[in-house]
């Protein structure tokens, strides 16, 4: 499924995808047709923001019991809820699944969905803060890619989902760990940490605490450490330098060729300038963008500060 980025045309972004196991920038063509899942390691990516608003991405649905796959907004319509627009609000059975274990509706597919194995996990960002979460087992390890974490590892695996995410709202309660991170908070950590060292030990620390927490609770933690997907290598060495990119992604031209990819996070340069960049690609979700090699970033007037 992993295509080269397109060369022209109008779509509307969806973000940075793992699903299907290394980054991928996810598009909808304008004014439809399916989804284009663009590679973009190695790859130069030259693209120009269109308007101001914010589209629709669409929806999750249930390709079969134990998967869901996402799927473009038909309609390609203005989002009007969160990401997405009304129709596609309505037929999103997957938007229950964050309450599925406090009650409420649950469609018959969703309910299946969740019957399968989860895994609990935590992950650990470049500052030390440290999330716990979960996923259906055949997402555990490109959910993790997502997250853009330094270092996670699956802590067990549960039954179903209902009873992974009381074991995830237990140890939120009792060890303060959060059960999410902005996307923000992981980019400033991510230029400002170069010593890794502290996060490394703070997982390590937060790990002990949840399976003692665990045991409590008579659930047993079987640790299982996660590899973090070799794209992200650079991003997660303290010798490669590299300066916070300086304009913002979601406004005008710009053109760079990724090097590496942590969650949405990527190291790239541009034309012309050899100094790699950090910048999120996460951010254009929702926004209008034209593609194209004639698209390139506005010229630096000095180059940033090493991180």
């Amino acid at each position: 499924m992993d295509q080269p980025v397109p060369t022209s045309g109008s779509h509307v972004c969806h973000g940075i995808t793992w699903a299907n196991g290394a980054p991928q920038l996810l598009l909808a063509p304008m004014p439809d047709g399916p989804l284009v899942y663009a590679g973009i390691m190695g790859r130069r990516l030259g693209y120009q923001v269109t308007g101001t608003g914010r589209w629709c991405t669409g929806r999750y649905r249930f390709v079969d019991r134990l998967h869901v796959e996402a799927v473009a907004c038909p309609h390609r319509a203005p989002a009007e809820t969160g990401a997405q627009c009304v129709t596609c609000t309505s037929r999103d059975d997957f938007r229950f699944a964050h309450q599925f274990h406090a009650g409420g509706h649950v469609p018959p597919a969703l309910a299946s969905y969740m019957a399968q194995p989860h895994w609990l996990y935590l992950a650990t960002f470049a500052d030390g803060t440290t999330k716990v979460g979960t996923a259906a087992e055949p997402r555990g390890r490109s959910r993790l890619a997502e997250q853009g974490a330094l270092v996670a590892t699956f802590l067990t695996m549960c039954s179903d989902g209902r009873t992974v995410r009381f074991a995830e709202d237990a140890l939120t309660r009792r060890l303060g760990l959060t059960q999410t991170v902005r996307a923000a908070a992981k980019l400033k950590a991510l230029a400002g940490e170069r010593d890794l060292a502290p996060a490394r030990a703070a997982h390590e620390q937060h790990l002990r605490q949840a399976a003692e927490a665990l045991a409590d609770m008579s659930i047993p933690a079987v640790p299982q450490p996660w590899t973090p997907p070799s794209e992200g290598d650079l991003l997660r060495s303290p010798d490669t330098e590299f300066g916070l990119y300086p304009h913002d992604p979601r406004e005008g031209e710009h053109g760079l060729t990724v090097l590496a990819c942590v969650g949405s996070q990527v190291l790239a340069t541009l034309d012309g300038d050899d100094l790699p960049y950090l910048l999120d690609l996460g951010v254009l979700k929702g926004h209008r963008i034209n593609l194209g090699p004639q698209f390139s970033s506005p010229a630096t007037a000095v180059q940033s500060a090493l991180f």
